[in-house]
C-alpha cells in the first residue's frame, strides 16, 4: 500500500508544508561565529588566572595549616612534658586549714583554706560526678579538651548581652577549667606576685592569647591524663565558697558528711556552686542556693542521669545544711582561740591544723538567742546599740562569746567582748571590798555613807556624790554593795590603800592600766569583758586568779599527739577562800535586794554586780552562779551615751534571759558562800595575800580606818 501522506509530503503537494521544512522555516538566522571564536581565548586566560589564584590561596592555606599544626603540636608537646603528676595536682595551697572543734568534739568553724582530702571520682558518689558534669560540660567524654561549639555559643550569648565575645560567659570545658585552676602550670611564686589574689587573677586573665595557651594545655592536659583523671583534678581543686576547696572539704562544711554520702539534693547543691560559689553558698542564702540546686538537677534530668521520679523526690526535699554550718555561730570565738596559739600554727599554718576548744554550742545558742530576745522586744528598731556577752566556768574555760548583735557567720569582725577597752563603773567595786574582806573586814563590818571631799595634788578638792544624789549614813559593806554606793566604795578604797585594789585586781585578771587617783574605786578605769569576766570567775572559783582560755589542744591534722595542751585556767590565790565567800554573799544580795534584781534566777542562787559609767556611756551585768559566770556589756561603739539604760536595767535583763537558758535542765547548786549565820563574830582574820605577809587587822588599821570613817565598826 502506498503510503500516500509520505508521498505527498515528500512530494510537496498542495496545502501540505513538510515537517523540515516547517522547522526551517521557525529557525532564527545564527550570528557569525567569527566573533565567538575571538572570545574563547579570553575566557581561558581569566580561568588561568583565576586558577593560578586558587592554587596560591590553596598553598598557603595548606602550608599555613601545617605550619599552625606543627607549632599547636610542638606547644601541647612542650605543656605535655611539664605538666606535673596526678598526686601534685590535687592539692597545692600554699596556705593550710584550721578546724576548730568544740568541747564535744564537734566541728563548729573553719579558717583558712579547707581541703577535706584528696576523692576520686570512684569514691565521690556517682550523682554528684554526674552533676558536675552536667553542669560544667555535658559533652566532657565526648571532646578532646576542647569545645568549639561551646565556645562559638558563648561568645554569641555574650555579644547578644551587649559584652565583649570573650567577657562573661566562657564556654570552657571542664579540662579548661582545671587549665586555668592549676594556673597552666604555673606555681604560685612570692617574689613574682604580691598576694596570691593577684596571682589568682593572673591565673583568670581572660584574654584572646591567654585563652589559645589554655586551650593547648588543655589538649595537653587530655593527652597526658584520663578522663576521670582530669575529673579527679577538678574535684578536689574546685573552689566551693566558705574556705572550702574541693568538694570533700564543701560536702563536710555545708553537709555535716562526706562527699561519698551526698545525696541527688546535696550533689546538685554542691554542683550548682561552681557557678559563682560565694553567692550561691548556702551559708549565705539557702533559698537561692537550693533554687540554684533545682536548676542543676533539670540538667541532669534533660541529660538522663535521673529520672522524673528521682527528680520529682530531690525537688521536695531540697538539701538544707547541717546543724552546724546552718548556726554560723562562734564567730567571735573562734576569731579569739585563733589568737591564742602560735600564728604558725594558727593565722599563717601551711599545714592542716585541728584545734579543739572549751567551746559549748548549746550555750553558745543559749547567749545568742537570749541577747536577740531581749534586744528585739526593748531596743527602738534601727537602734546602733551594742552588745557583748561572755560566758565561762569557775576555771576560765570560755563556753560561749558574743562580741556584737550581728553573730551569725561573723569572721574577722571587731570583738567587743575582747577587743573594746570601756571603763567599768560599779562593776569593779567587787575588787575593793575583795581587797578590804581579805585584809580582815567582815561583810557586816560598817562604813560612812557622808559627804566626802578628797584633795587631789594638782587637781584640786573632789567631791564625789551617790548615784541617787544621797546620803545614807552608817551602812554596813553588803549594804554599800548592794545598793552600789559611791562614797563607801572610795573610803574603803582609800582606808586599805589603792595600790592594795589595784593589786588586787591586777591579780585577778584586769590586765588593764588601772587608775591611780581615788576615783579608781569607782572603775573609771578600762578594761575588757573578757578581762571582768576572767576576774569574777576567780571570786567564784574561792579567790584564786584565772586565766580565760579557749584552747584545749592544737594538732596537726591525722595526727594522734597533740602540739599544745591546756588544762585549766586557774593561777595563784589573790584573796582568802573566807574572804570570797564573804563577797559571793554580798553580791548574791545585790541580786535578791539591790540593784541586780532583774537578773534572779528562779530556783537558783546566783550573785552580780551591776555596773553603770558617767552618762551611761557604757552599762555592765556581771554574776556568776555555781556553775557558769557571764558577762554582759552595753554601749554604742562612739561613746555616745544610752538612752534611760544602767547595768541594772537591759544588761540584767539580758543576763537573766541568757542564764536560764544556759541553765535549762541542769540541777540547780548553791553558792559557795558564807551567811551571817555561818561567819560568827569571833572568827579569826588573819588572812593571806600574794606578794604580802600575813597580816591581821592591828591597832594601826584601826586607827587610820576610824580616822576616815568617821563612825565606829561594828
Amino acid at each position: 500500500m502506498v503510503n500516500t501522506r509520505r508521498t505527498n509530503g515528500a512530494g510537496g503537494g498542495k496545502g501540505y508544508t513538510p515537517v523540515a521544512a516547517r522547522n526551517k522555516a521557525k529557525a532564527k538566522p545564527k550570528k557569525p561565529r567569527g566573533p565567538r571564536r575571538a572570545a574563547a581565548p579570553k575566557r581561558g586566560l581569566f580561568r588561568r588566572i583565576g586558577g593560578f589564584f586558587s592554587w596560591l590561596i590553596w598553598l598557603a592555606v595548606s602550608r599555613g595549616a601545617i605550619a599552625l599544626a606543627l607549632v599547636s603540636g610542638i606547644t601541647i608537646w612542650n605543656f605535655m612534658s611539664g605538666i606535673p603528676e596526678l598526686e601534685d595536682l590535687l592539692d597545692s595551697r600554699t596556705r593550710g586549714s584550721v578546724t576548730i572543734m568544740d568541747r564535744n568534739g564537734e566541728v563548729f568553724a573553719w579558717r583558712g583554706k579547707q581541703f577535706g582530702g584528696s576523692i576520686t571520682t570512684d569514691t565521690v558518689a556517682p550523682v554528684l560526678r554526674d552533676a558536675v558534669v552536667a553542669t560544667e560540660d555535658k559533652r566532657f567524654y565526648r571532646h578532646l579538651g576542647v569545645s568549639p561549639r561551646g565556645i562559638a555559643s558563648a561568645m554569641r550569648i555574650n555579644m547578644r548581652e551587649g559584652r565583649p565575645p570573650l567577657s562573661g560567659h566562657g564556654g570552657s570545658t571542664i579540662t579548661q577549667q582545671v587549665a586555668k585552676l592549676i594556673c597552666m602550670g604555673v606555681p604560685y611564686d612570692k617574689d613574682i606576685w604580691d598576694s596570691e589574689r593577684a596571682y589568682e587573677a593572673d591565673c583568670r586573665e581572660s584574654s584572646m592569647w591567654r585563652k589559645l595557651k589554655e586551650m593547648h594545655y588543655a589538649v595537653a592536659m587530655e593527652l597526658k591524663f584520663t578522663k576521670d583523671e582530669i575529673l579527679t583534678i577538678y574535684l578536689n581543686r574546685a573552689f566551693l565558697g566558705a574556705g572550702a576547696h574541693g568538694f570533700e572539704a564543701a560536702a563536710q562544711r555545708y553537709f555535716g558528711r562526706s562527699a561519698a554520702e551526698v545525696n541527688a539534693p546535696q550533689a546538685a547543691m554542691l554542683a550548682g556552686l561552681l557557678v559563682a560559689p560565694t553567692r550561691y553558698a548556702p551559708t549565705n542564702n539557702l533559698e537561692r542556693s537550693q533554687d540554684r540546686a533545682a536548676t542543676v538537677l533539670k540538667l541532669m534530668h534533660e541529660q538522663g542521669y535521673i529520672t522524673d521520679a528521682d527528680r520529682a523526690t530531690a525537688a521536695a526535699a531540697p538539701a538544707t545544711l547541717s546543724q552546724a554550718a546552718e548556726a554560723r555561730a562562734g564567730g567571735y570565738f573562734a576569731d579569739w582561740v585563733m589568737g591564742r596559739g602560735p600564728d604558725f600554727l594558727t593565722r599563717d599554718t601551711t599545714e592542716d591544723v585541728v584545734v579543739k576548744t572549751t567551746y559549748d554550742q548549746r550555750i553558745q545558742t543559749a547567749a545568742e538567742e537570749g541577747l536577740q530576745a531581749v534586744l528585739d522586744a526593748k531596743l527602738k528598731e534601727g537602734s546602733k546599740a551594742q552588745a557583748a556577752i561572755v560566758i565561762m566556768s569557775a576555771d576560765g574555760a570560755v563556753r560561749a562569746m558574743v562580741g556584737g548583735r550581728q553573730f551569725k557567720g561573723v569572721s574577722g569582725g571587731f570583738n567587743r567582748a575582747v577587743q573594746a577597752k570601756r571603763q567599768t563603773g560599779s562593776a569593779f567595786k567587787p575588787f575593793v571590798y575583795a581587797t578590804a574582806l581579805d585584809l580582815g573586814w567582815r561583810f557586816d563590818d560598817f562604813v560612812d555613807d557622808s559627804p566626802l571631799t578628797i584633795d587631789i595634788p594638782g587637781s584640786g578638792p573632789w567631791t564625789p556624790k551617790n548615784y541617787t544624789r544621797d546620803f545614807r549614813g552608817p551602812v554596813s559593806l553588803t549594804e554599800a554593795l548592794i545598793w552600789s554606793l559611791n562614797i563607801p566604795a572610795i573610803r574603803v578604797s582609800e582606808a586599805v590603800g589603792r595600790g592594795m585594789v589595784r593589786t588586787v585586781a591586777e591579780s585577778f585578771g584586769i590586765e588593764s592600766d588601772l587608775a591611780s587617783g581615788p576615783a579608781l574605786a569607782l572603775g573609771t578605769s578600762e578594761a575588757s569583758l573578757l578581762e571582768m569576766t576572767g576576774a569574777y570567775a576567780g571570786i567564784l572559783n574561792g579567790g584564786s586568779s584565772v586565766r580565760p582560755y579557749g584552747l584545749v589542744d592544737l594538732r596537726f591534722l591525722g595526727e594522734q599527739s597533740p602540739l599544745m595542751t591546756q588544762t585549766g585556767g586557774l593561777g595563784e590565790r589573790v584573796i582568802s577562800p573566807q574572804a570570797a565567800q564573804q563577797l559571793i554573799y554580798m553580791m548574791h544580795q545585790v541580786v535578791e535586794t539591790g540593784t541586780g534584781g532583774r537578773a534572779k534566777l528562779d530556783g537558783w542562787q546566783v550573785a552580780g554586780k551591776t555596773g553603770t559609767t558617767n552618762s551611761a556611756r557604757d552599762a555592765w551585768f556581771l554574776g556568776f552562779s555555781a556553775d557558769y559566770v557571764a558577762g554582759i556589756w552595753m554601749g554604742y561603739d562612739d561613746n555616745t551615751p544610752l538612752s534611760g539604760v544602767t547595768g541594772g536595767g537591759l544588761p540584767a535583763e539580758i543576763w537573766q534571759e541568757v542564764m536560764t537558758r544556759v541553765h535549762a535542765g541542769l540541777p540547780p547548786r548553791t553558792l559557795p558562800m558564807l551567811t551571817p549565820a555561818q561567819l560568827p563574830r569571833d572568827v579569826p582574820t588573819a588572812v593571806s595575800s600574794p606578794g604580802r605577809p600575813n597580816q591581821g587587822l592591828g591597832n594601826a588599821i584601826e586607827n587610820v580606818l576610824d580616822s576616815i570613817f568617821g563612825a565606829p565598826r561594828r
